[in-house]
């Protein structure tokens, strides 16, 4: 999912929280929460880019 209020962020969803959803990074780290309505599905090249930073995290050594 990409979230549109800040910057195009890419993340998984992950539920409902209230009002907001909750969506994660694809690389890990801290779930942030986001308004449904500034929410839509990544496209095929925003996924490819998340997916392509996770990797170069996971060869790094980081912990995902």
């Amino acid at each position: 999912m990409v979230d549109t209020a800040r910057q195009g962020r890419v993340g998984e969803f992950r539920g409902v929280a209230g009002p907001y959803w909750s969506l994660r990074p694809v690389c890990g780290g801290t779930e942030w929460e986001a308004e449904p309505e500034h929410v839509r599905p990544a496209d095929a090249i925003g996924r490819l880019r998340a997916e392509n930073a996770r990797c170069n995290a996971r060869s790094r050594g980081e912990v995902l």
